[in-house]
């Protein structure tokens, strides 16, 4: 089936989008040792320095619903991005804690608004198309993460100084938002009940299996490499492996995750993913080879891949909430799992180890196999009628599912929208 040119730019834009999520971010992780040496502050200070970003994102995502509908995708999503543009490079050149502090409150924001509000815009681009294309879109924010790490490193390399180097990332990032303007959605109406709430019922279920996935990626990131270091030996000059080989194994699984999830079903792809992190995880802490643990960390980044995507498609297809409402919901709970996570497992490791922790980890993957049957009313597409299911933001009332539309959920045997009037 052909598309539209301009449904070909919604899809562009938005990937485009997604990418400079995850390229502003991994930016950021280069910038950090520098922005300490620069305060001068300890260990402690920095980690409070950090809850600042974690923060400023935790707290702006619940506003993106409505913020789009008081706006629109476009409008939303452009001053956030300039937030982001203008806050990287002061980031490498502030020197006083408080005012770093301001600055990474600002470009959490920022990070955090953007996300929000292009998850938002994601559902209703994959709405429109009638085909799962959130994996595709997220594998823009892994190929992101990939992409601004290495270009920080290169740029650091070969002698540019770090104000010079985020500066340029801040040019990248503005020539990416020229190109995506023509795919963001302008649509913008008045949302019927609270554009903010807290999640329920099996908005509250896929936001704990967001949570727990999140989780468990904000494990590898942060304490792959400790593992790997002080468990396996591994020299510390190669203990940014385990996270290389882990997002590499993501990015390539939501490239191809579409295609999977079109022919196996979303119910399978989100239970098969759930158990082979677990089995990863296992992989990492039974078997003593540091070779084998960077399998076991591929393992758990194929698993959590398209996890993720699923949901957040499956929270714009619910009538328990507003969709505008419960995307962003959804998104703050699966940050939380990336910001809480690290912190649980050093808890863990410090009272027991942190085999032990990861132990828990593997444990918590299974138990997300299990609260996917929770949402599978859902995911088999039981939702009602498309003038409740979606609230009317960013257009989301002219792009919903309409009755008879088949979605893959199960293999090959897609079953057909139905209409349900049980409103939550």
């Amino acid at each position: 089936m052909s598309i539209s040119l301009l449904e070909r730019y919604q899809r562009l834009g938005t990937k485009l989008i997604l990418f400079i999520t995850g390229f502003s971010s991994s930016s950021w992780a280069v910038v950090v040792p520098y922005a300490r040496a620069n305060t001068g502050v300890n260990e402690a200070t920095l980690g409070t320095l950090l809850l600042c970003l974690g923060g400023g994102a935790l707290l702006a995502m619940p506003l993106t619903g409505y913020l789009t509908a008081k706006y629109n995708c476009k409008k939303v999503i452009r001053a956030s991005v300039w937030s982001i543009i203008f806050s990287l490079p002061l980031l490498s050149l502030i020197t006083s804690p408080l005012l770093l502090a301001a600055a990474l409150l600002i470009f959490g924001t920022g990070i955090g608004i953007t996300a929000g509000a292009i998850n938002i815009q994601s559902v209703i681009v994959e709405k429109k198309a009638g085909k799962p294309l959130m994996s595709g879109f997220h594998s823009m924010y892994s190929c992101g993460g990939i992409a601004g790490a290495g270009l920080m490193t290169v740029l650091l390399s070969v002698g540019i100084s770090i104000s010079v180097a985020t500066a340029f990332v801040s040019v990248v990032v503005i020539a990416l938002l020229i190109i995506s303007q023509k795919g963001l959605l302008t649509e913008s109406s008045h949302v019927e009940g609270p554009t903010f709430a807290k999640p329920k019922g099996i908005v509250l279920w896929m936001g704990i299996i967001c949570f727990s996935v999140f989780l468990a990626e904000g494990t590898v990131l942060d304490w792959s490499a400790v593992f790997l270091t002080e468990i396996r030996d591994v020299a510390e000059s190669n203990g940014g492996l385990g996270f290389a080989t882990f997002a590499l194994a993501m990015t390539v699984a939501r490239l191809i995750g579409d295609r999977i999830i079109t022919g196996l079903g979303a119910i399978p792809v989100v239970i098969a993913g759930a158990l082979i992190a677990a089995a990863g995880f296992a992989l990492v802490l039974f078997i003593p080879d540091w070779k084998i643990s960077l399998a076991g960390y591929a393992l758990v980044g194929l698993g959590c891949a398209n996890i993720v995507p699923v949901m957040f498609s499956a929270a714009g297809r619910q009538a328990v909430m507003p969709a505008a409402v419960a995307i962003p919901a959804v998104t703050t709970m699966g940050y939380l799992g990336v910001l809480a996570g690290p912190a649980i497992v050093g808890y863990v490791a410090h009272f027991s180890t942190l085999p032990a922790a990861f132990i828990c980890i593997s444990v918590l993957m299974i138990l997300v196999a299990l609260m996917t049957l929770k949402t599978r009313s859902v995911m088999v597409g039981r939702v009602c009628s498309a003038d409740r299911v979606s609230a009317p933001v960013c257009g989301f009332a002219d792009y919903s599912y309409a009755e008879g539309v088949t979605i893959p959920l199960y293999p090959k045997g897609a079953l057909k929208i139905v209409q349900d009037d049980s409103y939550g």
